[in-house]
């Protein structure tokens, strides 16, 4: 202490009194200092998010009319205010069929909607809307939330929610980012991430576009190695997910079938290498479970294998514009299908599942091509901004 004293002129009562006069002020006013210069870094984010939710919303707009109406606009406006309350499950029996009902109905809503502003409109651009309108909503909910507790924090002078947040913010804005980039790619059919397990589907289909035997479900029947399969992918190439495990559940309740394999896009860990190929039991599906609970119970029914191929690529690659290094991991897939195949008897039947939105990506081997041109020209787009975007920094 003696030696901090000397720093401020001895050790006298005068230098003690300033002494504690200093740490007074340092302690009254630098936590507030420091809640000013985070709550400043912290509007200015939310600021950010708030210009990216209306860029949402003014793209989707102007996918539906260059020159929209008053109208238009009020009701996009009203309707990424939609919301889904989750059923009650304090009793977790019969939850799945609560939770399967309260999205059919928000599927039905979002059908009205699109049709009451894009009336008589193609299903594939109408499938595009939809699911850029969900993307856009998502956007809006995350701006909405992080304003939320900004104004908490500033109505509160709570640091310790301030210190929280701003932790967590690089990771909310990445997610945000993502969201805005993928509701761009949806609203436009361009093929996601995500859409890799009916791209696969696609090409194992060949040439037969196949039928639909459930809501927005596409089957065709090929041979495989000897075996019989049907495979099971989204009807494209707008943007749908359908009901793979209702489709699932009716053709094992129609057919003795030996193995059901599903490929599915997944998120990978910091470290792993997008594109990496996995392989595994279970049912690869995402979403709130009402699908994969279709296909487990069937499958627990009539003790049938589950097998579960995936393909590994970040969250934020999964809702972004199909990457080459994703689409490139289709011989691993192939490799891994095979295997997988390989445990069933010839002259067995088997059912292959694309799971996945299938946005951008057609039903055939041949519409494949077209996503393939599209994913080399996109690829080659982000070179060129990337070496534009080094050299302007040097």
């Amino acid at each position: 202490m003696d030696s901090i004293l000397f720093q401020f002129g001895g050790n006298d009562w005068f230098s003690w009194i300033f002494m504690m006069f200093f740490w007074m002020i340092f302690l009254v006013f630098y936590p507030r200092l420091m809640l000013s210069q985070i709550v400043w870094k912290l509007e200015k984010s939310a600021r950010d998010l708030e210009k990216m939710s209306d860029k949402s919303k003014k793209f989707i707009i102007e996918n539906i009319n260059k020159n929209p109406s008053k109208t238009l606009n009020e009701s996009i406006d009203r309707f990424f205010e939609f919301f889904l309350i989750e059923p009650v499950s304090l009793d977790p029996f019969g939850i799945v069929g609560k939770l399967e009902h309260l999205v059919n109905e928000q599927k039905d809503r979002f059908d009205y909607f699109v049709e009451q502003i894009l009336p008589g409109e193609n299903n594939e651009k109408q499938a595009n809307i939809k699911m850029g309108l969900a993307g856009g909503i998502t956007v809006h909910d995350i701006a909405k939330i992080v304003r939320h507790y900004v104004e908490l924090v500033r109505k509160t002078k709570n640091i310790q929610i301030a210190m929280v947040l701003q932790m967590q913010l690089p990771l909310i804005e990445r997610i945000a980012k993502s969201m805005f980039d993928g509701t761009k790619a949806l609203t436009k059919g361009e093929p996601i991430g995500d859409g890799i397990g009916p791209y696969v589907a696609a090409i194992l289909s060949k040439d037969d576009v196949g039928k639909e035997i459930e809501e927005d479900i596409l089957m065709s029947e090929i041979r495989i190695d000897g075996r019989h399969a049907f495979v099971l992918k989204a009807k494209g190439p707008g943007g749908r997910i359908g009901r793979p495990g209702k489709a699932v559940d009716k053709l094992v309740s129609q057919s003795k079938i030996a193995r059901i394999i599903t490929i599915d896009a997944a998120t990978k860990l910091e470290g792993e290498k997008t594109g990496f190929v996995a392989e595994g039991v279970g049912v690869a599906m995402g979403g709130p479970g009402i699908e994969r609970s279709y296909i487990e119970n069937i499958a627990i029914k009539k003790k049938i294998p589950l097998d579960s191929i995936i393909i590994k690529m970040s969250a934020e690659e999964a809702i972004t514009p199909m990457r080459k290094k994703i689409r490139d991991a289709m011989p691993k897939v192939r490799e891994s299908l095979n295997r997988s195949i390989e445990r069933t008897s010839k002259g067995d039947k088997i059912i292959i599942v694309g799971v996945g939105n299938t946005s951008g990506v057609g039903n055939t081997e041949e519409d494949t091509k077209k996503t393939d041109k599209w994913i080399e020209a996109h690829e080659k787009k982000l070179e060129i901004e990337k070496k534009k975007k080094k050299k302007g920094e040097e």
